[in-house]
């Protein structure tokens, strides 16, 4: 691990962006490889290949250097279809080891790095174990299924010293940088509000139908792991977790925490001051889920608010578009998505100020890829574009929108606690139960 370690700080110009991932076809990032000591080469496993994990991995093999070793899932149906997707992109699978348990992955020695892209559920037990086993880590989002757990996330990093990036890849597209640059010139004037949007039309839950047994090749318990016992049901399954509260927390952390992450950072803002939250099963009665499909929350911060408003089956947001972020000043309107950004000027002020629709120029996942293989050489933390510490802020602020909503109540944060000001509410919500013999090591 030193010799790769001595390569990967040497090499950090590459990595680190004189030459993008992007300017490379399959062919020469092959050709590149092969020009790279076996012993230098960076090696990754990925625990978790059904979703995002898989997307990670695509970006992770377009970075020079970059080797997949092994995956993890606990569904071999999964597994076997990703094997069949290395093939197809000339992969020698070959070298990539297979593994239905993500503590077995972790023991083997040649593994630098590992992607976890797990349901939410699992991210903090595994990032943790991965600190300990000595890798550095890159996990999807929402970092933690709980505030307790981010916390724990955050303090497994510290205590470990390993490299952790969030899987909030819109921290590395230039054009969310340069929206928040013009945000924080005071261009807008003063900002008042802050509106957050997530409309969603082709989401939505699965069908109720009756519990039955796991699909061959399925390891039920596994995927389980902390949450409680229940009976296997398809419509709780893959993609379909985000509905159920025991694995996620629907919309809110699932585009929450990278929309909301972006309308903190335009503010340079805390954690908020107090939350209340409404909505409800409106759009879906019928169908199989848990955590609201319409939710309208209220953070209340020093001298603004700031409004998160989602829905599902409608894809008319605010400003027409399906998703987005508002900073609402005296001058003008900076209106930010993954499309692009611009500003609308008000009509009423003295200070006008606009900007035409700057779109999108690159690739936000490759380029969060970059960053993480380049701190990973360099091991310059404060290079990471989305820190465990900086997911653990974003993922709180959503977790309390949720907790506001399911407890009905406007909740009070004290930040010198790191807890809600209502007792009885920390100890229901503040920190997932573990069960099936699980627990959150403390650190």
């Amino acid at each position: 691990m030193n010799s790769r370690r001595d390569f990967l700080q040497k090499s950090a110009i590459i990595a680190g962006g004189t030459i993008l991932a992007s300017a490379f076809d399959t062919r020469a990032y092959a050709i590149f490889k092969n020009r790279i000591a076996p012993s230098d080469q960076l090696n990754i496993g990925a625990i978790g290949v059904n979703g995002m994990g898989w997307a990670d991995v695509q970006s992770a093999l377009k970075v020079p250097g970059v080797n997949l070793v092994a995956i993890c899932d606990v569904d071999k149906n999964v597994m076997d279809k990703r094997m069949n997707d290395l093939s197809k992109m000339n992969y020698d699978t070959s070298k990539v080891r297979r593994y239905d348990d993500y503590r077995t992955l972790l023991d083997q020695k040649d593994i630098d790095a590992v992607v976890i892209g797990t349901p939410d559920h699992w991210h903090a037990l595994i990032m943790i174990h991965a600190c300990e086993a000595g890798k550095d880590v890159y996990v999807e989002k929402p970092v933690g299924n709980s505030i307790g757990e981010c916390r724990a996330m955050v303090n497994a990093q510290q205590r470990y010293n390993k490299v952790v990036q969030a899987g909030q890849w819109q921290r590395s597209q230039q054009h969310f940088k340069d929206a928040v640059d013009f945000v924080q010139s005071g261009q807008l004037g003063n900002i008042r509000t802050v509106k957050v949007w997530c409309y969603q039309g082709w989401m939505k839950p699965g069908s109720v139908v009756q519990d039955s047994a796991p699909p061959v090749g399925v390891n039920y318990a596994a995927w389980l792991g902390p949450a409680k016992t229940v009976p296997f049901n398809s419509s709780r399954f893959h993609f379909n977790f985000r509905w159920f509260w025991d694995y996620a927390g629907g919309l809110m952390t699932d585009w929450g925490v990278h929309l909301l992450d972006y309308g903190l950072l335009g503010m340079n803002s805390p954690i908020p001051k107090s939350v209340s939250a409404l909505g409800g099963r409106f759009a879906y009665p019928d169908l199989y889920e848990e955590t609201p499909d319409t939710l309208t929350t209220l953070y209340e911060f020093d001298g603004f608010n700031l409004v998160w408003d989602s829905a599902m089956g409608i894809d008319n947001g605010s400003y027409n578009r399906d998703h987005g972020i508002a900073y609402i000043g005296n001058n003008g309107t900076l209106i930010l998505n993954r499309g692009g950004w611009e500003v609308i000027e008000e009509r009423q002020s003295k200070s006008k100020v606009s900007k035409p629709f700057l779109p999108s120029s690159d690739n936000g996942l490759d380029k969060h890829w970059e960053n993480f293989v380049s701190v990973v050489k360099s091991r310059n933390m404060t290079d990471l574009h989305c820190s465990i510490q900086a997911g653990a802020h974003v993922a709180t602020v959503a977790q309390m929108g949720n907790i506001a909503y399911r407890s009905g109540k406007k909740l009070e944060w004290n930040e010198a606690d790191h807890a809600f000001t209502d007792h009885a509410i920390n100890k229901e919500y503040l920190m997932k139960e573990y069960h099936n013999g699980y627990k959150l090591p403390k650190i």
